[in-house]
């Protein structure tokens, strides 16, 4: 795959599909707090390695970092951090150390966007922390809401293109809804996504909603799946018994990603969506 910046807010991704019937796989992720005392590395490597095993390209939707121990941040907190950022540099090491933890794995990872945690790192100390990864990684980045273009070239004159709009995330999910209710607000003004992806509320589901579109210039109807997936997280603030989660009531929450799986048959492309 390869990536190319049409706008800010878009970006095309070129995948290589040299037969009809291959599968192309994706790796979909946020949340990943990776510098919290409670992110499950071990799991994150392991989807990671599975990535590897696959071929397949990892995507991250905000909040890779969890940066909350900074001056001046009202949320830090001492038993917040870990033993490696516990520095006078602390935003450097965040960035030299992920690098150092996701090196293995550069080469997978084509696009990171900044969520609400990289956005507060901004705008409280002018450094764009999801920027100064990427350029280490060597991957492309997005903003916090874009889309993503799919185009799958199986030959020099017909191609395939799965037009993906994310969004990092808003809103606290909700104990009964998990935010599924805003997948039904998204597919009214998002109607060109085939994919819709969102994080942000530490839920992970996958919810299909169907539709009918006419071609206006054929007059041909159809019936078509627009994706919509959430996804989870890699920081565990359940178990323990206490912390801030605990405190407030908040129940387990998902962890992990989003596989999507690609598959051009019979002229059109299939996608399946499954968690982690």
């Amino acid at each position: 795959m390869v990536g190319q910046k049409l706008s800010a807010q878009v970006m095309e991704v070129k995948v290589d599909a040299e037969r009809k019937g291959d599968v192309v796989s994706t790796l979909m992720i946020s949340d990943i707090h990776i510098d919290n005392p409670h992110c499950d590395r071990k799991l994150l490597a392991q989807h990671l390695n599975e990535a590897k095993a696959k071929n397949a390209k990892v995507f991250i939707f905000g909040d890779l970092f969890c940066a909350m121990q900074g001056k001046y941040d009202p949320r830090g907190s001492k038993a917040g951090i870990r033993p490696e950022h516990n520095v006078s540099n602390y935003l450097d090491a965040l960035v030299d150390t992920t690098f150092d933890f996701l090196k293995p794995w550069a080469d997978l990872i084509m696009f990171i966007s900044p969520g609400n945690h990289e956005t507060s790192i901004l705008k409280r100390h002018e450094t764009n922390l999801t920027e100064r990864l990427a350029q280490l990684l060597k991957c492309n980045t997005g903003t916090y809401a874009g889309w993503l273009l799919m185009k799958f070239e199986h030959s020099p004159k017909h191609a395939h293109v799965v037009p993906i709009a994310y969004h990092h995330g808003y809103g606290g999910g909700g104990p009964v809804t998990k935010d599924i209710i805003q997948a039904s607000r998204k597919a009214v003004y998002l109607p060109d996504a085939r994919i819709v992806v969102s994080g942000h509320t530490h839920d992970r589901w996958v919810f299909p909603i169907y539709r009918e579109r006419i071609n206006a210039a054929s007059g041909q109807i159809k019936q078509d799946e627009q994706l919509h997936l959430k996804l989870g997280s890699y920081k565990d603030e359940y178990s323990g018994g206490e912390g801030w989660a605990i405190e407030r009531g908040m129940p387990p929450k998902a962890m992990g990603g989003v596989w999507v799986d690609y598959q051009i048959k019979n002229n059109t492309i299939n996608i399946k969506a499954h968690l982690t």
